[in-house]
């Protein structure tokens, strides 16, 4: 997972045999796609095109559905005017890179508790502004990487006007379902095509990736550009062993709980199946990488050799003598703000990380909450969240219209609050303050009941009257969240005071560390930044048995059943006759992703896509903690089969000109 302004040219080099310059690297960068909404993405035409999964933009074409269901039945257009703009959903491209590691180091040097804070909040605003200026096609976004060992402003070109253009059906998108997700083989047609606008017109992009309809060789050099969201190989041992006692157990059960009631939600009628449809994906998907982590920690001798490793680092420091003065022991300190996480940790994911359990009528009020609070501050002294250099995006998120289902609502806040309640206790006071007398079925009931927020128009007055708007709403949603939310800061300064920012500056020690003792070739965790990852389209042995690269579209129908989960929608069923059944439809792949990396372009040695990620196989959830290239593998589906089934299976002639124009 190299970052761009630090590529592994000589690895490549080793272990590929090519020699890969900078024009490859700029053209890929330049053509990769951010999407906000958690995803990847490719350019794929001149006009604004963007290749990315259909999981991805299955919120999207939930939020479009209403007479006709597009997740169920596919989202196809034949005209730019029948495009349209998925709520939320804002797209961005890499144009540079730049360090600003001394500045922000020094700003905060020498400072402690809220003046370290106000100090280093204040020059990571700096250096975003000094960036970006007040250009409103641009986002500058300050990273940490390494622990806080090296900070780096991102200045992206952002789109903020997003239309959905394409997506297959779900069950060709998702054939197999849960029970196939993280194995292969897999036969899923998991791509959608977005289109970027501007000034209300496709936005012109005159670099696209080449779309190449070759099928992918075995062996063969590729190369994936995407924005991992997030891996621990840099984190200490006490770090995962509190993950694996603490926080996953904790989060686990709670989104198996979750996932019961969505399903029992589905069981209603069609129209409740798809409402609960992008919510049941998620948690599936979800639960398999939190079980699969909590496994990859308990596995034999995971963290003992982990401790190895750290044990390693700390003799090498001992005799550094002149590099150990400035690091210290923040393993120790890191210790010991992990006894705070064990006390913190459920009330912060209750009132903080995890609170509204997913309801967008609680999101929407506590944003419009916060940012009433926040925005007549200085940028320095808010919430992150609420800095002048995020404004636009937490403001589309607020506005753009999308429907809420009333009963989803419910659903999700009575979840919610009889979580906390549990994991807090009854007789807590926070609990009292949450749940103020009711059950959490009648509180969620009375606070849904009575809002206003699923109106735009609603959201648009408070966003824009601010404090005085929002502290005269009688919005029974907004009350609440003024009632509670000074109780969730505190929760949540709580948390930084004496977990998270102990916990950041021991960490920024340890990566320092590990750069003066020779650390400078490794590549930072991941931080859903744009990464470059190297490899070859490759299978993998289990046990005696050989798992082959490729599965083809006669492998498709031969597994098809009729029945969810291996059910194939009518269109396909009719274009069998037509279709060229050695056609490759997914593939593996040694690249290293994980979460966030869905829709990154899998590109060859001559810089052509010839795929788009979208999943990996079951070794690979491990590869959060550790990666193995012997049997971690990326799966992709192939622009073969996107080609041949967007011209055989649904008649988008149109779509294939514009992709294959050079």
């Amino acid at each position: 997972m190299w970052t761009f302004d630090a590529p592994p040219a000589k690895a490549m080099a080793r272990d590929l045999g090519l020699h890969v310059d900078q024009a490859f690297l700029d053209r890929l960068r330049g053509a990769s796609v951010r999407l906000t909404t958690g995803c990847s993405g490719a350019v794929v035409s001149h006009e604004g095109l963007v290749l990315t999964n259909q999981h991805c933009v299955l919120a999207c074409a939930q939020n479009l559905s209403g007479s006709v269901d597009y997740v169920r039945d596919g989202f196809l257009t034949d005209a730019r005017e029948e495009e349209r703009v998925c709520p939320g959903m804002q797209a961005e491209v890499l144009e540079a890179i730049f360090d600003a590691t001394e500045a922000i180091n020094d700003a905060s040097y020498r400072k402690y508790g809220e003046a370290y804070v106000v100090a280093r909040q204040g020059a990571i605003d700096k250096a975003e502004r000094d960036a970006c200026g007040r250009d409103p096609t641009l986002r500058c976004q300050v990273i940490s990487f390494y622990g806080g060992g090296q900070f780096k402003v991102y200045k992206y070109r952002r789109y903020d006007d997003v239309r959905l253009v394409f997506a297959p059906e779900f069950d060709a998108a998702f054939f197999g379902g849960d029970p196939d997700n993280f194995t292969f083989p897999r036969f899923d047609l998991d791509c959608a095509f977005l289109r970027l606008y501007e000034n209300g017109r496709p936005a012109a992009t005159p670099n696209p990736l080449v779309w190449s309809a070759a099928a992918p060789k075995a062996g063969e050099a590729v190369f994936v550009s995407g924005n991992p969201a997030g891996t621990e190989r840099a984190a200490t041992v006490s770090q995962l062993q509190t993950e694996r006692d603490v926080s996953l157990p904790l989060i686990t059960r709670q989104r198996a709980e979750l996932l019961a009631r969505l399903r029992a939600f589905g069981a209603g009628d069609v129209e409740a199946r798809r409402l609960v449809g992008d919510p049941i994906f998620d948690q599936e998907n979800d639960l398999k990488v939190l079980r699969g982590r909590l496994a990859a920690l308990a596995a034999p001798g995971f963290l003992e050799a982990r401790q190895r490793q750290e044990d390693d680092l700390k003799a090498r420091l001992a005799i550094a003598p002149a590099v150990a003065a400035k690091i210290g022991d923040p393993w120790a300190e890191i210790v010991a703000a992990d006894a705070s996480y064990a006390d913190l940790f459920p009330v912060w994911r209750q009132l903080e990380n995890a609170a509204g359990g997913g309801s967008q009528l609680f999101a929407w009020a506590r944003t419009l909450v916060r940012a009433a609070a926040e925005r007549p501050k200085p940028t320095a002294r808010r919430l992150p969240d609420y800095a002048d250099s995020r404004l636009a995006l937490v403001g589309k998120s607020v506005l753009d219209p999308r429907p809420v289902s009333a009963d989803l609502e419910r659903l999700c806040l009575e979840v919610w609050l009889a979580q906390t309640r549990e994991a807090l206790g009854p007789d807590s006071a926070i609990t009292t303050l949450v749940l103020g007398g009711d059950t959490p079925k009648a509180l969620a009931d009375r606070l849904v009941r009575g809002s206003r927020l699923a109106d735009p128009a609603v959201r648009r007055a408070l966003w824009e009257g601010g404090a005085a708007a929002v502290a005269a709403s009688n919005d029974p949603v907004i009350v609440y969240v003024l009632r509670t939310d000074p109780t969730a800061r505190a929760a949540r300064e709580l948390w930084e005071d004496r977990v998270e920012g102990p916990v950041d500056r021991a960490a920024e020690r340890v990566a320092r560390a590990r750069f003066a003792l020779g650390g400078q070739g490794l590549y930072p965790d991941a931080t859903f930044s744009l990464r470059l990852s190297y490899g070859t389209v490759a299978g993998w042995g289990e046990g005696k048995a050989k798992v082959a690269p490729f599965t083809t579209l006669s492998g498709l129908y031969a597994r098809a059943t009729g029945e969810a989960p291996l059910r194939l929608p009518p269109r396909w069923l009719a274009a069998r006759s037509v279709l060229d059944p050695a056609t490759v439809l997914d593939f593996a792949t040694t690249n290293d992703i994980t979460g966030g990396s869905s829709g990154s372009p899998v590109v060859d040695a001559d810089g052509e896509i010839i795929g788009a990620a979208f999943d990996g196989n079951d070794a690979s959830i491990a590869a959060d903690f550790a990666y193995d290239g012997a049997g971690d593998r990326a799966i992709a589906v192939s622009t073969a089969a996107i080609t041949e089934a967007l011209a055989r299976v649904y008649g988008r002639e149109g779509l294939v000109k514009e992709l294959e124009a050079r």
